[in-house]
This record gives C-alpha cells, structure tokens and sequence, in this order.
C-alpha cells in the first residue's frame, strides 16, 4: 500500500447524472479499504431536476490502487441504513415538448429555451418545479399514478399517505427525504403524489446503482444494456453507436438482493475501477414493474478489495444464501449424502464439486438480457452455452431484476473452474464451503 491509499474513505459529493473516464476520482483507496458513502435518491428527484444529465444523482467515484483494465473489484455491502423518514414514487409520464430525444438525458424549458435549465421549487405539487431563468413549469416528466411513503423509526415497516398527510410532508420535502448537504436534486415529496394510500408494506434496503466506471462517459442512469438502448444514435451528445454499449459495467442493475450482505465482483474498464454508489431503495419487489420504487437517501458501507487479471463484461453478484434461488442453494451435508448413494447405485463414479455464482444480464428485453447473461458465463467459465442452459435449468433460475431488460442468471459452476478463476475463496467465504 503506498502512502497516499486510504484504508477509510469518506464520500459525500455526486457527479448530477454522468459516470465515465471525464469525472474526476476521489482516493485512491487501498486495497481492502472501506468507502462510506453518503447517497442520495436516485429516480424521481434527478428526474425532476432538468439541469442533470443522468436520471440518477450518484456519488464521486473511487479509485482503487493498483485497479487497471482487465482487473475487478470485490464490493463487499457491509450496510445499508436508509436516512430518509419519507419518499415519493409512482409510474411515470414524459412531457413532451420539454427533451430532445430522451426525457432523462437532455432536457430543456419549454418557454425560454434554456438546455438543462436551473431550476427551482415553488409551493408544491405536480407544477412545483419552475425554471430558475424565466419561471415556466419545466419538469419533464409527470407522476401518472403515485404515492407518498413514510417509514418507522427502526427502518421496518412502511405506509403510503393520503392527500393531506402527503401535503403536510411536501412543505418541508427536502429535510424530510433527508437529501445530502451536497445534493443539488429537487425532492421528489414536493410534489405530494398520494394516488395509492393506507397500503403497509416491509423494507428492505438495497442499492440499485452500484459498480464501477464505463469506459466512456454516459449518463448513470443507462449504464446498463437496456436503458443503454436509448443512447443509441440518440439526438444529443451522449449518443453512441451500437458497439460503443459494450463499454457500459450495468451499474445500474436494480436488483434487489444487492443488499447488506452481498459481495459484488465488477469489471475494472478504466485505470483506478472509479467504484461509485446510489439510488438506494427501501423496496422493491422483483421487476421493478412499476418503472420506478422508494428512492431514499442512504449511509452505505461498502469493503473494496482488488482481483488481479480477472476480466469480466459485466458483474458477478454473490448474494446472500437465502437470496438464491432454490436450486441454486449449497446442498446440505444429508443431501450431499444421498446424492453420493444414488450416483453410486448407476455406477456414476464421482459427483461434481460446485459452488453458486450469479450473472448479471442486461439487454434491451428479457431475452435479450437472459442472452446476454448466459453468453457471459459461457465465456467466463469456459463452457458451451449449451451447457450454461442445461446447467442453469438443474442448478439454478433466471430472475428478473428490472423490466425491460435486467436479470440475474444462476447456476452451480464447478469449483475448480471457480478456483482458477479466483472467485473459489470468495463463494466459499459467503456460503460457507
């Protein structure tokens, strides 16, 4: 470790919707150090905030020392504590009239003109959002059908508000999403949705925007093959072609057991990895169906060790045992056991050592996610994707984790193909082989 690596480091600043080589690094950060990260709310607020570039608000990115390309990094989610009393969320609409090709990405005032235009909050409510230049309602998007959510006090449980409750919250939106002192995106409560009330439901925080630096810059919010899609010849200045989304590292995967407890190994496409954090949600249910969830503001603790000469194309999520899917479950000692007896009773001569591991998959569908994600663990593993399918289907699942275009696939690899790999040590360490 050289004298300048931190072994602590502290992140409380954010890039206003853009990831990529351009964006300078905080650190660098040792090996093995620790980042704490204060985050911010991810969809809505950025989304209602014209002057970003990005539908996210992320932090700064990390680099880690000695991480270069055809590296990874090792995110161990320490903890995940949400900081919010309240959010806002609910499915969304454009407003046309207000973007050039895409709502996220570049946005401008209907009555002046003004490209990312400031903006300020006026009062509260769906018409809240006023350009800072000459005053017109600027928000590009609308909340078709919302809610209004607050939490307890032990981050349990959660219930949606009626109109006056929500209205009551909306005046003082900002203290009450607990927004970060650096935070620069409007609170999505002011805008007091409460089409959906009295419904009680669990949390259960996790990140939805997490991972390392592509190796082009682009919006964070489509960092990931299927909002990706839309960068492509797209009329602004983060359009690419096609070839150019295989820089992306799916950051933004919204999958909901990159919780607490998981491990995550992401690529490394830019010399120092630039880990960065965000759009931490208090729940979630698998889908994401309604296009957005609970974006809250977080503290997260996330452990960073480096991989040396592992090259991925995109994540590898180590989740917790009981995040898996059934099949792809560890077997127990008995069922271990059993096996041994039947394979023997065919005259099977050996059973397979195997171990977990998860693929992230992102595409501008589910099948082209599923595609996706199984061709990277045929490549990575070295094997026909054939295999990958048959193997997927015995030992393990395809779950969706954001339509339109984000999944995990799972399966049980052989673990001396995980011990060459170098990923052997760390699935045993999480499933306790």
């Amino acid at each position: 470790m050289s004298s300048e690596a931190l072994k602590t480091l502290h992140v409380s600043t954010f890039t206003e919707g853009l990831v990529g080589p351009s964006i300078p690094m905080l650190g660098p950060l040792a090996d093995g150090g620790t980042i704490v990260a204060e985050t911010a709310p991810g969809c809505w607020g950025p989304m209602i905030t014209p002057s970003f570039r990005g539908g996210h608000e992320v932090t700064s990115p990390v680099a880690v020392e000695g991480a270069e390309p055809g590296d990874s990094l090792i995110l161990r989610i320490q903890q995940i504590e949400v900081t919010s009393t309240a959010t806002a969320s609910g499915t969304m609409s454009a407003v046309e009239g207000r973007y050039t090709g895409d709502p996220f990405v570049a946005r401008h005032c209907p009555e002046c003109g003004t490209e990312s235009p400031p903006t300020r909050v006026e009062g509260t409510g769906p018409e809240a959002i006023r350009c800072a230049v000459c005053g017109a309602e600027v928000s590009p998007f609308r909340v078709s059908n919302g809610y209004t959510i607050v939490f307890d006090g032990e981050r349990q449980i959660a219930v949606t508000l009626g109109p006056e409750a929500a209205e009551r919250l909306a005046t003082d939106a900002a203290k009450i999403m607990a927004l970060p002192k650096n935070s620069t995106q409007n609170p999505i409560v002011a805008l007091c949705p409460a089409d959906v009330a009295g419904v009680p439901t669990r949390m259960r925080p996790f990140l939805g925007n997490v991972g390392t630096t592509p190796a082009i810059d682009m919006p964070d919010s489509h960092n990931a093959g299927d909002f990706g899609e839309f960068l492509i010849d797209a009329p602004h200045q983060y359009g690419i072609p096609r070839e150019k989304l295989e820089s992306r590292t799916d950051g933004h995967m919204d999958v909901d057991s990159v919780r607490a407890g998981a491990i995550l190994v992401c690529p490394v496409k830019v010399p120092g990895g630039g880990v960065y954090l965000g759009d931490a949600h208090a729940m979630q249910g698998d889908g994401e169906i309604a296009g957005h969830t609970t974006d809250v503001s977080a503290r997260a603790t996330v452990q960073v060790n480096l991989l040396k000469g592992l090259a991925l194309e995109g994540p590898i999520l180590l989740p917790l045992a009981e995040d898996l899917p059934p099949l792809a479950r560890p077997l127990t000692e008995g069922e271990r056991a059993a096996a041994k007896g039947l394979a023997e009773r065919f005259g099977q001569s050996f059973l397979e050592e195997a171990a977990p591991i998860q693929m992230l998959g992102t595409g501008a569908n589910l099948n082209d996610a599923t595609d996706n994600g199984v061709a990277r663990l045929a490549r990575l593993l070295d094997m026909s994707q054939e295999e990958i399918l048959n193997r997927v289907t015995l030992t393990g699942a395809v779950e969706i984790g954001r339509l339109p275009g984000v999944v995990t696939v799972t399966m049980q690899a052989p673990l001396a193909k995980l011990e060459e790999l170098g990923l052997a040590p760390l699935v045993r360490e999480q499933y306790g082989l």
